[in-house]
């Protein structure tokens, strides 16, 4: 043993005959060790004083999984709190729990997040991930799939893709939502709705975009649907979208941001002085808390990153049998928590 009162890593190494990397997988509970050989080096570090015996127990049972959350980087203030949220959640974590990381993928960068997914797999067990509808990124999920890392898309998915499990909304259902809200809540006999999202790419943008063309045709065939706006989830970008709209169509009487940074479009609403545009967005962040309460913008979609976070977590840990949508939360300026 090493002069030192504290046993060392070494120190189980040499007593278990194995390399000083094998020890560091067992002790961090990381994957790639034979079961026999982690039993062996779990003995070792109790019969040294290394681990307690209880603490040894806690270890021999079965090995928490490895876990990666992926999710799109940029300036989405529902994605940066969800990535808060996800490191928060790590801060927290108990010895049994998963052992989780999260990184952020250059938003809309199908190769990108393709790469990531095949990069941390060799780490994994399973991973979270904000999916972009891309061949590249449905070949490399089918190929880490195979390769027997879970995998399970959030927020917005890949369609029916073999083996990969979602957790998320009902985005069909959002968007007719959407488009109720806006038809019911503009009491307009005529006049112009604008969609402005994040990008078709993600299948829960094109998703909601239909959701609420079909409640339009069906309920609301009064109201002219003009073309769908892409402002890439950036604020700067949405606000310059809605300017346009508002040139465009001065009969403009509503507005869905399926997509993030709706503080752009409150923005220009209020310069134009149209705050009487019903407006509806995603995602209860600061930006569309303040929205709210000045009332730029009438109602907020969310899914609670916690309750995303954890339900995500489970449908890696169990993936049978195939996860129900999330429940759907709306705020008003009225039911602000």
């Amino acid at each position: 043993m090493t002069d030192s009162t504290k046993p060392q890593l070494s120190d189980i190494a040499a007593r278990a005959g194995v390399s000083l990397a094998t020890v560091d997988r067992v002790i961090n509970r990381r994957k790639g060790v034979k079961e026999r050989t982690r039993g062996r080096v779990l003995e070792i570090a109790r019969e040294i004083g290394f681990l307690s015996t209880e603490d040894a127990e806690r270890y021999g049972t079965e090995r928490p999984l490895n876990m990666v959350m992926l999710l799109p980087a940029g300036s989405n203030p529902y994605l940066r709190l969800l990535g808060e949220r996800v490191k928060a959640r790590i801060g927290r974590s108990g010895i049994n729990d998963p052992f989780l990381r999260c990184f952020f993928i250059e938003s809309f960068d199908a190769t990108a997040l393709a790469e990531a997914l095949r990069k941390n797999a060799a780490w994994a067990d399973a991973i979270a991930f904000f999916a972009i509808e891309h061949p590249e990124v449905r070949e490399a999920a089918l190929e880490v799939a195979a390769g027997g890392t879970r995998l399970v898309t959030i927020v917005s998915d890949l369609g029916t893709l073999p083996d990969v499990a979602h957790v998320g909304l009902d985005n069909r259902a959002v968007g007719r939502t959407a488009g109720l809200l806006i038809g019911r809540l503009g009491h307009a006999d005529t006049g112009a709705v604008a969609l402005v999202a994040g990008s078709r790419h993600y299948r829960a943008h094109s998703e909601r975009e239909a959701g609420f063309l079909s409640i339009q045709e069906e309920m609301f065939p009064h109201l002219r649907v003009i073309g769908m706006r892409e402002g890439h989830d950036d604020a700067g970008e949405n606000y310059r979208h809605t300017l346009a709209l508002l040139d465009q169509a001065p009969d403009l009487v509503g507005i869905y941001n399926v997509g993030g940074s709706s503080s752009g479009i409150s923005r220009a609403l209020r310069e134009r002085d149209k705050t009487t545009v019903t407006f509806i967005g995603h995602g209860l962040t600061p930006d569309t808390r303040r929205a709210l309460l000045e009332g730029s913008m009438d109602a907020v979609f969310d899914q609670d990153p916690d309750l995303l976070i954890e339900a995500a977590i489970r449908a890696l840990s169990q993936p049978e049998p195939r996860p129900r949508p999330l429940r759907l939360e709306i705020y008003f300026r009225e039911n602000l928590p």
